[in-house]
């Protein structure tokens, strides 16, 4: 029992399967081009004149800087899931090919409904995405919706067990309930990523079945 657990863990976590080779590819060649631009988009949006949404609960919430501790459950929650993902690859792969329409619908989003950064905002520093974002200061026009909201919410939707899903989704609210105490975003921004998030997802049982699709047999042919 215990080689068998040793061989599992040293095991590689990608399988010896073409099919999946090629479609990690070509999800890290959709990727690259979208991520290469994000920097010139928002440097755009930043430009662009917004508008102030319906806001019912930001003005009963102090503004408090919560950026460490959301951060810590941010990233941590990110590294667990990936640890828990790592060694089912079609489940990761799926993941990562929803992530990347994530990646899409927010700047259709930001595009579509550019909105105005909340009263009072606390600005929130993010130590990997800031690289994103042009100038040197943190950015406070990335708004609807909320990306580390929904970042979470699709980690949920992608992990292999329930525990792990309540665990993920816990992560989620306790990062959108942050981003609103620290008046970095509105509350349609933390409302709407769920709902994007499960957009996302559902996309993306359409582009990993594309992606895997194998070469039929030739029997009876």
């Amino acid at each position: 029992m215990a080689a068998k657990l040793r061989a599992a863990y040293l095991a590689p976590p990608f399988p010896a399967d073409r099919p999946m080779r090629k479609a990690y590819l070509l999800t890290l060649l959709v990727a690259l081009p979208v991520v290469a631009s994000l920097p010139t988009f928002f440097s755009w949006i930043e430009q662009r004149p917004g508008v102030l949404p319906p806001e019912p609960l930001l003005h009963h919430l102090p503004a408090v800087d919560l950026s460490v501790p959301l951060f810590v459950l941010l990233y941590a929650t990110i590294a667990y899931g990936l640890l828990r993902l790592v060694r089912r690859p079609e489940l990761l792969l799926r993941g990562l090919q929803a992530y990347v329409a994530l990646l899409i619908l927010r700047m259709l989003t930001l595009w579509s409904w550019t909105l105005e950064p909340p009263p009072g905002l606390v600005d929130l520093a993010d130590p990997v995405t800031q690289v994103f974002y042009p100038g040197a200061t943190p950015f406070r026009k990335d708004l609807f919706f909320s990306g580390h909201t929904a970042t979470l919410v699709l980690l949920a939707l992608a992990m292999p067990t329930l525990r792990d899903r309540l665990l993920v989704a816990i992560a989620a609210a306790l990062v959108g309930l942050a981003v609103l105490v620290q008046h970095v975003h509105w509350t349609v921004d933390v409302l709407a990523a769920p709902l994007f998030a499960a957009l996302a997802w559902w996309c993306s049982a359409y582009t990993l079945r594309g992606s895997l699709r194998r070469p039929t047999s030739g029997a009876g042919a």
